[in-house]
């Protein structure tokens, strides 16, 4: 049983590659907050810049509400 028709199959692009074509190519970042390659700086402005656009999530308020 095939889950696709042919052709339109294929290997499924990394997610870190997908990330830094996005940046790239549309100027688009998406970063996770815990990504361990940043310094604690670093992910606490991440932090900042997505409860500032999108609001805190949930977990967060959950707790800050307590």
């Amino acid at each position: 049983m095939r889950w696709h028709s042919r052709g339109y199959g294929g290997a499924r692009r990394d997610p870190e590659q997908v990330k830094e074509n996005g940046w790239h190519e549309q100027g688009v970042l998406a970063v996770s907050v815990d990504d361990p390659r940043l310094t604690w700086s670093e992910r606490e402005l991440v932090r900042q810049l997505g409860d500032k656009l999108y609001g805190r999530p949930a977990e967060s308020r959950e707790a800050a509400n307590g």
